[in-house]
């Protein structure tokens, strides 16, 4: 058999968003790579889906990275997850798939769901042009200067959050960008609970605190 990795996209949070080139993808890999056990083996027994799974996550990547090319040269096919969307998307994966392109292994991309993307078309933004800015800072000092510099950036801006964090974000744009600029929360994306709060900053921390919001989110910036 030749050797294959397929990087496959899973839903974010509905599992109803699953492609059926994904689910075929995992059941013709010989085996799964997969961020965490527990997510990877909730989703597959949705899907009724039996393979062997090794951990490919940011505390092992490099050991694991090395065990896991080495199946793959022997002739396997195998499959790459993530917790939930796009893997190597702000998540791992990048040393072994910069080893399967070095052996010109091939690579076959699954895409699917994608909080990025959805997040944009409900925002109600003009799409023409955005700027990823990705993940900011845990430190508040760090965190502010990054937003000083995005504020100089005059696109549509998206960052992406942990859900104990909306409040603090909010807080420091706040204090940094202007006072009029709009911003679009995407929360809880593909889930019941799906809600796009609009506004400036101010009027979305008022919101944030009232109701006390902890969830997964994107947030979107109009800085044109």
């Amino acid at each position: 058999m030749n050797p294959k990795l397929f990087i496959v996209s899973t839903p974010i949070g509905n599992y109803d968003d699953i492609t059926l080139r994904a689910i075929n993808s995992l059941k013709n890999a010989d085996f799964i790579i997969c961020e965490e056990f527990k997510e990877a083996k909730r989703l597959l027994s949705h899907l009724k889906i039996e393979k062997e799974l090794f951990s490919l996550n940011e505390h092992n990547e490099e050991e694991s990275s090395q065990e896991i090319f080495r199946k793959i040269k022997e002739g396997k096919t195998a499959a790459l997850i993530s917790d939930c969307g796009t893997p190597l998307f702000s998540d791992p994966g990048f040393l072994l798939v910069q080893m399967c392109i070095n052996s010109k292994i091939k690579i076959e991309i699954v895409p699917g769901a994608s909080s990025l993307m959805a997040a944009l078309v409900g925002s109600g933004f003009k799409l023409d042009k955005f700027y990823y800015a990705g993940w900011l800072s845990p430190k508040k000092d760090v965190r502010r200067k990054e937003l000083l510099r995005l504020k100089g950036i005059k696109e549509l801006i998206v960052l992406m959050e942990t859900p104990y964090r909306l409040k603090a974000i909010l807080t420091d744009m706040l204090k940094i960008f202007s006072s009029s600029v709009q911003i679009c929360i995407a929360f809880d994306l593909t889930l019941p609970s799906e809600k796009f709060y609009r506004g400036t900053s101010a009027q979305l921390l008022k919101i944030a605190e009232e109701k006390n919001l902890k969830g997964e989110f994107v947030l979107i910036i109009n800085n044109k």
